[in-house]
């Protein structure tokens, strides 16, 4: 697979996505536990769509995961001037005033299928570090590692609350994304598009012990192949409140608006609310 991983970096960039289009549909048909998931949470989340418009997202959603899939190989092994031609920046002055006073800065996202590529893109023009979760395999953990810490400013290991701190304090960017669901002690209960949804609250606890501004950052895989728009917003304001629940409420709030950007690249497959999931 790393074989097959360094070789797909350096083919045409459209012959990767179309491979990856083809790797996703094929995913779609094989993974039905993670398809009956995503159709669950797409009809949980957006219950405007009707069911052809939710299958027609799904489908579309599978694509994009074998697209993240390519990306990885991009991510890993793409020279930057082929990275850097295809990517733009919106909303980079938010990030350069807030390094400018000299603290930490986190920036607020979610599991997107672009996740991997966009921490690499955005380090094209600001130095960043992102949060990771060892991968259960030790080589794949070995490269997953080695190559995130080779094209990012480093890496801090998820639950290393003291690492990221450190980070923070010492003045880096740091790639946060707390969407997933946690049942943890400082979980709460709190909406995620509209349903309730187990949520750590971690994110208003760093901004306060680290003084640390918040400002959410969304990567965006054009259609057609055109590229990657990367957009950084302003500091979320008066974050965090003091109120948890109210804060984390904010963090999902603010989530939702760049996933319904662009729903299909968006985690899915996660199962975010196992005790809505509908039969």
């Amino acid at each position: 697979m790393i074989a097959f991983f360094f070789l797909a970096a350096h083919l045409p960039w459209r012959m990767q996505l179309a491979f990856g289009r083809l790797l996703g549909r094929a995913a779609r048909r094989v993974a039905r536990r993670r398809r009956r998931i995503a159709e669950s949470n797409v009809a949980l989340c957006l219950p405007e769509l009707d069911e052809h418009e939710r299958g027609r997202l799904v489908r579309r959603h599978f694509e994009s995961l074998g697209i993240g899939v390519m990306e990885v190989a991009a991510c890993w092994w793409m020279p930057t001037r082929r990275l850097r031609a295809r990517v733009r920046v919106e909303g980079l002055e938010h990030l350069e005033a807030a390094a400018r006073t000299g603290r930490g800065v986190l920036l607020l996202t979610a599991h997107f299928t672009t996740l991997e590529l966009g921490g690499r893109l955005l380090g094209l023009f600001h130095p960043v570090k992102a949060v990771y979760r060892p991968h259960e395999n030790p080589l794949i953990g070995h490269f997953m590692r080695t190559r995130r810490t080779a094209r990012s400013a480093g890496v801090i290991r998820r639950g290393d609350t003291r690492g990221l701190l450190r980070a923070l304090r010492a003045g880096s960017a740091v790639w946060y994304a707390p969407d997933q669901g946690y049942l943890g002690a400082r979980s709460v209960q709190v909406p995620f598009f509209g349903v309730p949804a187990p949520t750590n609250t971690a994110t208003a606890r760093l901004a306060s012990m680290s003084g640390a501004p918040v400002l959410p950052f969304f990567v965006e895989r054009l259609p057609r192949g055109a590229g990657y728009r990367l957009e950084i917003h302003p500091p979320l304001e008066d974050f965090p409140s003091g109120d948890d629940a109210a804060d984390a409420a904010r963090v999902n709030a603010a989530l939702e608006t760049g996933i319904r950007r662009v729903p299909e690249q968006y985690l899915w497959t996660h199962d975010r609310f196992k005790r809505f999931r509908r039969p």
